[in-house]
């Protein structure tokens, strides 16, 4: 299927005519053509339509119907003789020159590029000289005037691979994208490392101290040493199996080892988890909902799911947390599935926070943590092919519902 550029054709004949008689012999006028003789200014035959473009020429409509500046990136094209016959609405916006400007100008002069060391980018590749296997450049920043980064890529056309350069394509693509994944990750390593800095100085100092000293404390005091150093090595366990998490997230290599999972019992444990922590077990109201299909899913990805969504809701929310299961219908054909709804009465989330709670190092009104939980619980959950939401419960405080489909393995369907 091909791609219309919404240009009316151009009609390539006139309107029927009746066919005159032909003159009588000896009428004819001076200097009229014979008959079947081309009419005067007509192209001959085999010739070029007027107004098509010479053979080895790039179509300005484009390859296959689709317009240049239909494309999302920047491309400027410049002919064997170096000069720019296409410059796309994209490559003005990225570089801020206007595409009737850069027309017939050097390929140098209308991209005055510059590497990072501020040596002419045009000068040093040399595109149309040097070796004659060189296909083109692979992407790198360049600078335009001004100092502003752009990611440029090219190609060289030749009509056989040894031959001279009868093009060079350029593709222009803006750096916002790399410089928001590449602050995200610096980000991620700030906050992983800030949060590492303090159990592995607790774990030094103590362990230092009882190597040092260890005839020097009772069995107590040793204790509670060790206690201490397990839960801080216990904090770096979870800190690095979150981020090897949001690895897998980020590259989608989550893997789901589905087994028949009993949700209502996995519920059961993390709520006593609560309760031998110290939570009174009247905050905790769970209703099971009756015939709920079989769950095939990976039940330690479910513990981390449960463990993230009631902790936030203990630890953020307020009042009697109510933990709700029942059946559903997942996707678009009503596929069977669990529907788990954790709801508190808190205060809940601000109407205009609620975007962002999925995404990484949202911690809402209260500071603490990694702010990475419920990005890896949106992740875990769809890699599942579930949805989960946000919002506000009955009772005011903040409500999370996520629904998993079935997802029973295809060899037992």
């Amino acid at each position: 299927m091909t791609v219309g550029t919404g240009r009316p054709a151009q009609a390539r004949s006139a309107a029927p005519r009746a066919a005159e008689p032909p003159p009588a012999p000896g009428t004819e006028e001076p200097g009229a053509p014979e008959p079947g003789a081309p009419e005067p200014g007509a192209p001959e035959p085999g010739a070029p339509e007027p107004g098509s473009p010479e053979p080895g020429a790039a179509d300005p409509a484009g390859f296959a119907g689709i317009h240049p500046d239909d494309l999302p990136d920047g491309l400027v094209v410049a002919d064997a003789t170096g000069r720019v016959v296409t410059f796309n609405a994209a490559a003005s916006r990225i570089t801020a020159v206007p595409g009737a400007k850069a027309l017939g100008l050097p390929l140098d002069q209308a991209l005055p590029l510059e590497d990072l060391k501020g040596r002419r980018w045009w000068a040093l590749t040399d595109p149309y000289g040097g070796l004659a296997t060189r296909r083109g450049q692979p992407e790198r920043n360049l600078l335009l005037p001004g100092g502003r980064e752009v990611l440029v890529s090219a190609r060289y056309v030749r009509e056989h691979p040894t031959g001279p350069v009868r093009r060079v394509v350029v593709c222009l693509r803006g750096t916002e994208a790399r410089r928001r994944t590449e602050r995200s990750h610096a980000e991620l390593i700030a906050t992983v490392a800030h949060e590492l800095r303090s159990p592995l100085t607790s774990v030094k100092g103590f362990t230092a101290t009882l190597l040092g000293k260890w005839e020097r404390f009772n069995d107590e005091q040793k204790r509670l040493m060790l206690e201490t150093v397990d839960a801080d090595a216990g904090r770096i366990k979870r800190l690095i199996a979150e981020l090897l998490d949001i690895s897998r997230i980020d590259s989608g290599r989550l893997e789901v080892r589905r087994q028949p999972v009993d949700i209502a019992a996995a519920i059961g444990r993390h709520v006593q988890v609560h309760t031998t922590g110290g939570q009174s077990p009247d905050r905790f109201f769970v209703r099971i909902r009756p015939e709920l299909p079989p769950l095939w899913a990976d039940p330690d990805k479910i513990d981390q799911i449960l463990g993230n969504i009631l902790e936030n809701a203990v630890r953020h929310g307020e009042g009697t947390v109510t933990i709700e299961v029942a059946p559903a219908k997942t996707g678009d054909d009503g596929e069977e599935g669990t529907e788990v709804t954790v709801s508190d009465e808190g205060p809940g989330i601000p109407e205009e926070s609620m975007s962002r709670v999925f995404t990484r190092f949202w911690r809402g009104s209260k500071r603490g943590g990694t702010g990475l939980g419920l990005y890896i619980v949106k992740g875990v959950v769809e890699a599942h092919g579930g949805t989960i939401t946000v919002g506000r419960g009955p009772r005011g405080g903040a409500e999370f519902r996520f629904i998993l489909p079935v997802g029973t393995p295809a060899h037992l369907l």
